[in-house]
């Protein structure tokens, strides 16, 4: 069995992860992987789960919060799928 990195549990069906720069972690969930290896918004200091936003090298969770920090962020178009009017 394996060892989960964040929560320390030993379960048979953990999993490994390997990142960009050599990393290894085990994890008995995807919970306990995001909580992790999932940035946080530089705004609102959510996981960011999803794909996110990055504006001048800092990464947010949504365009509001890019917006929202400092004036971030205003050439970010976060109306996917709608036609622009």
């Amino acid at each position: 069995m394996a060892v989960c990195d964040t929560c320390n549990n030993d379960y048979w069906l953990a999993f490994e992860i390997r990142t960009v720069t050599g990393d290894s972690y085990t994890f008995d969930s995807f919970e306990c992987a995001m909580e992790k290896l999932a940035p946080r918004c530089e705004y609102c200091q959510v996981r960011i789960i999803g794909h996110g936003v990055e504006v001048s090298g800092k990464f947010f969770c949504c365009a509001n919060c890019a917006r929202r920090d400092g004036g971030l962020g205003e050439q970010v178009r976060d109306a996917v799928g709608t036609h622009p009017a």
